[in-house]
């Protein structure tokens, strides 16, 4: 078989110093990403390249994995019919991929196999032999492969079942995660073998202990263990070069670093601890890289979280692991995109809910600056949310699986916190707080340096039977009404918002009456949610009641908003025998990647950097003529002006008289009429600080084209997200354009897929075509390996074509 395999050498001779003999130390990482073979049970073979997601290719269909439950969670007793649950998409079933590897000889040599993720109930398999089982598909795992491996070529096989009833939204299928062969000396450091501490961090010096396992030794054999650490600069800091001999124990390292560059969202700076397992006589036989930041973090009662002595609130959001149209298939620069318009929102946090991250996402969060609160799983082993879910595993499986999560995160600096569940049944049932305990105490033990949380949303029950009280730091899915019960009922004197708001809004959509309610679920014939931000499910709310929690209490520590990014599955309040809908609408950005109107209210709060200023809705509105027309405004500023074709509808400041007034500027009784929006936002001295204007569009011209990016490498991964637009002639967006355009990608890169944001359109993503919704769609191309430029063309019918261009090098 002709295969092309992506593979990244360690080459230990050019790495930060040298030492005689070093030839022997080089160990290979290859990741297998071409050449795969995989087949759904039945079908044909065919060739795939990993991640794959086999699932997202579709079709939709009302009947994949059609529920019929009764969520206790949201107060319902009977059982219906759950359309879209987990996105309507083929991901039940069996699946198999094959490849092979090669070992240049394994004489001395220790060969591991590393899985990412796969989704799920894992089978793998090398020459035939069974080497593993893991069914959690979340979780990344490996096993060394040193009795089955042979020199030369060995198959490798993985076989995956995905069963229905066994998520709450679409977990995806198939190997769609990496996977990696790691190819050691006998003597070697093993996979996430070290754990890097900083105990003290100041900012003229922080102590660094780095603890090192090593595999392969016999019993009383020595060796040299050596550590240099590596600024952000690339400059050597701190080197310990100590002898051990081994008992099966580790080896612990104790090191200083001088003026310290501290890690946070603001200044990520990190450092690389370079350990060398050496022979007495200095023959290098391994060099293992640990990343990591230097950082202090602080959960103090009464006033709140402290990073690097700040007090720090946690502005987060939380995120399914799916990308959209890219399905479940890790792409890192499409994670790379992801936070870097939750930055530009001003989120400093993800909360992996409610699964183990990919470890590109741990990764990119380490570089780019944003904390982590991790999360394994959604059930534990008291009456199971979903039949063939986590619940049937948990007894044998949890402590494995929280093993594995942390020993492989533990050495990020942008993970602050653990999560061990989310609404997990047993809040309320009689063995809950014992498994709590069991969970916690099992994470203290491998990372006593970070505090453990849990998502509750049973308030009344985890006040009172001692489940809120256990955990280390109570995180509160939605109730902030109730955090200052909380506060005085419980001993921790700290609330966190582990789930906020779950505002459910349709970008670019806008239903009148605009009505507000503290528990606002409305239902339209369009099956669309108001982009007013003013609707939310039964246990929801909007997001300004959290703002003020965060604002007014210290001892909040802040919230990760449900959720940062619309997600495959959990269509609500569109949820129950309501097919189209097959995909969330809680995102404060849609699943095409494009913003929603609440993006602008969050950075409004949020973005501390650069000034916001945005209105609603848009103004093209033939039908609604004399008719009552909310404007709200979302600005950073304190106060703002608002012209209609000219005529000055009032200034409005914020202010304390509902929640909603202190970060909203509304205007809720002018009268429509086309023409111009105009808002004119003024800072705290009543001087003019920013300008801003909507206009109604006229007769549709042209399509308009604009690129994430300017450039992308030609690396064969990296990705470019376009938004394709219609403009009339004078450049004015159309809103409410809908009309089908077609795409073709030329030159040094591919198509890859195509979304619009609307929960219930039904087209495939991976045909170059879309409608575009509310005036809007998101084409993603692939760069190729060779440098050049990527060019893409849009088409429609009625308006003048578009092309768009960006470099590959």
């Amino acid at each position: 078989m002709n295969m092309i395999k992506t593979i990244r050498v360690i080459n230990i001779l050019t790495v930060l110093f040298c030492i005689a003999g070093s030839l022997f130390a080089q160990r290979t990482v290859t990741t297998i990403n071409d050449g795969w073979q995989f087949a759904k049970e039945g079908e044909a073979w065919k060739t795939v390249r990993v991640p794959h997601d086999w699932a997202i290719y579709g079709p939709f269909d009302r009947n994949n994995d059609l529920q019929i439950v009764a969520v206790k969670q949201n107060g319902e007793t009977v059982a219906t019919e759950k359309t879209g649950r987990t996105g309507g998409l083929p991901f039940i079933g069996r699946g198999c991929y094959r490849t092979t590897f090669n070992v240049a000889d394994t004489t001395q040599r220790s060969v591991t196999l590393v899985f990412d993720g796969a989704m799920s109930n894992a089978r793998v398999r090398v020459n035939g032999r069974e080497v593993i089982y893991w069914p959690y598909g979340y979780n990344s795992f490996h096993v060394g492969v040193d009795s089955v491996v042979r020199t030369g070529e060995n198959t490798l096989e993985v076989d995956l079942e995905n069963f229905e009833r066994a998520s709450r939204w679409y977990p995806g299928a198939g190997l769609y995660r990496n996977v990696h062969v790691v190819n050691t000396s006998r003597v070697h450091i093993p996979v996430w073998g070290t754990y890097v501490t900083t105990p003290y961090v100041h900012n003229d010096y922080a102590s660094v202990v780095v603890k090192t396992e090593i595999a392969g030794m016999r019993k009383a054999e020595k060796a040299r263990i050596i550590t240099e650490i590596i600024s952000p600069d690339g400059k050597k800091v701190s080197t310990s070069d100590k002898l051990y001999v081994n008992y099966g124990q580790g080896m612990s390292q104790n090191m200083i670093i001088d003026n310290p560059l501290l890690w946070s969202p603001e200044t990520p700076w990190l450092y690389t601890a370079v350990t060398k397992v050496a022979t007495e006589d200095g023959r290098v036989l391994d060099t293992y890289e640990t990343r990591f930041g230097v950082r202090d973090i602080k959960y103090i009662p009464f006033k709140g979280f402290f990073l690097n002595g700040k007090p720090t609130k946690f502005k987060g959001v939380c995120n399914h692991h799916d990308l959209g149209p890219l399905g479940a298939a890790v792409n890192r620069s499409a994670l790379r995109h992801q936070i870097g318009l939750l930055k530009d929102m001003g989120a400093n946090a993800i909360r992996t809910a409610h699964n183990m991250p990919a470890p590109e996402l741990v990764e990119l969060c380490d570089e780019m600056g944003m904390m982590l609160m991790v999360e394994p799983f959604d059930d534990w082993g008291f009456r199971p949310k979903s039949p063939n879910g986590y619940g049937r595993f948990f007894k044998e499986w949890a402590g494995r699986d929280v093993t594995n999560m942390v020993v492989r995160y533990r050495n990020s600096p942008s993970v602050v916190m653990w999560s061990i569940g989310n609404e997990v049944p047993s809040q309320w049932g009689p063995d809950g707080v014992c498994e709590l305990t069991m969970l916690q105490n099992l994470v203290h033990s491998l990372d006593p340096t970070r505090p453990v949380t849990c998502g509750m949303d049973q308030i009344r029950a985890v006040l009172d039977n001692g489940f809120a009280a256990s955990l280390d730091i109570p995180g509160f899915n939605y109730k902030p009404q109730h955090y200052q019960k909380a506060f005085e009922k419980l001993p921790q004197q700290i609330i966190l918002g582990s789930e906020t708001a779950s505002t459910v809004s349709s970008r670019g959509v806008y239903h009148f009456p605009v009505n507000w309610k503290e528990r606002n679920t409305q239902m339209h014939p369009d099956h669309q949610s108001n982009s007013y931000d003013n609707e939310t499910c039964s246990w929801s709310n909007t997001p300004d009641i959290d703002f003020a929690m965060d604002d007014d209490y210290p001892w909040v520590i802040g919230q990760f908003v449900w959720t940062g990014f619309d997600y495959l599955g959990e269509p609500s309040p569109y949820d129950t025998d309501a097919w189209p809908n097959h995909s969330s609408v809680f995102g404060i950005i849609d699943l095409a990647s494009l913003p929603k109107d609440r993006f602008y209210l969050y950075r409004s709060k949020w973005n501390e950097k650069d000034s916001t200023l945005h209105v609603l809705p848009h103004w093209n509105w033939p039908e609604r003529k004399g008719q009552t027309t909310p404007v709200f405004v979302y600005t950073s500023f304190p106060k703002a002006e608002l012209f209609i074709n000219g005529v000055s509808q009032g200034i409005r400041e914020k202010n304390d008289s509902t929640y909603q007034h202190r970060y909203r500027l509304m205007w809720n009784d002018n009268k429509y009429e086309p023409g111009e929006l105009r808002v004119v936002a003024y800072d705290g001295y009543g001087n003019k600080a920013m300008e801003k204007t909507v206009r109604t569009a006229g007769k549709p011209h042209h399509l308009v084209i604009t690129p994430s990016v300017g450039e992308v490498a030609a690396n064969g991964d990296d990705l470019v997200y376009f938004t394709i637009t219609v403009a009339d002639r004078y450049g004015n967006p159309v809103p409410t354009d809908s009309r089908l355009v077609k795409f073709r990608v030329e030159g040094q890169g591919s198509f890859e897929a195509t979304a619009n944001g609307d929960p219930t359109c039904l087209m495939p993503f991976q045909n170059p075509e879309m409608k575009l919704f509310s005036g809007a769609a998101t084409v993603i191309a692939r760069s190729s390996s060779d440098p050049g430029m990527l060019v893409l063309h849009a088409t429609a019918n009625g308006v003048k074509p578009a092309k768009c261009a960006v470099k590959v090098q």
